[in-house]
């Protein structure tokens, strides 16, 4: 055990956060790696075949854990089981926030790139967008690299401008209407 118990614990973490069910799944290979002894065979390394055993008790745990989810459920205090309801409203309501504000954030970006001419549109998409070097998109349009980054610098500064411009009418039309 204390040569193999690095190994058998490294498996056991990667399946398990929890320190108990780390020492759990440890506990368990070792113990059917005595029980089953007999049926080592030699063929490969002893410590391969303790691994495959702390693999398969490990998935076995899991396995038995999804079978029975109301067991842990059920473990929760009586003040535990309402604050996790609240963490889980709370977290959809952020999620469905999150994905509305990519909604109104894609609209935007969407009405500003129109603003802009087609060859900035293709440079801010490239390198901004794709994340592509301004080599490859000098390649790709036939501009010198020293053209590609100024076009860039440019349409970046266009972009600020017109997404103040759409801001700045936003505003002004908020405040006459509210």
């Amino acid at each position: 055990m204390r040569r193999f118990s690095p190994r058998v614990f490294s498996i056991a973490g990667k399946f398990f956060r929890q320190r108990a069910q780390i020492e759990d799944a440890a506990q368990e290979a070792f113990l059917k790696a005595y029980t089953q002894l007999s049926s080592y065979e030699g063929r490969g390394s002893f410590e391969g075949w303790l691994s495959r055993i702390t693999a398969n008790q490990c998935i076995n745990m899991l396995r038995s854990a999804k079978r029975r989810p109301e067991s842990t459920v059920s473990e929760l205090t009586d003040r535990a089981g309402p604050w996790l309801e609240n963490q889980m409203t709370d977290a959809s309501i952020e999620r469905h926030q999150a994905h509305e504000r990519g909604l109104v954030a894609s609209d935007l970006a969407d009405k500003v790139l129109n603003e802009l001419s087609p060859e900035d549109r293709l440079v801010l998409l490239s390198i901004d967008g794709e994340h592509l070097p301004v080599k490859d998109v000098a390649e790709m349009t036939g501009w010198s690299e020293s053209k590609v980054k100024v076009r860039a610098f440019r349409a970046r500064r266009r972009m600020r401008q017109a997404v103040e411009k759409l801001l700045g009418t936003r505003l002004t039309t908020e405040k006459k209407g509210g």
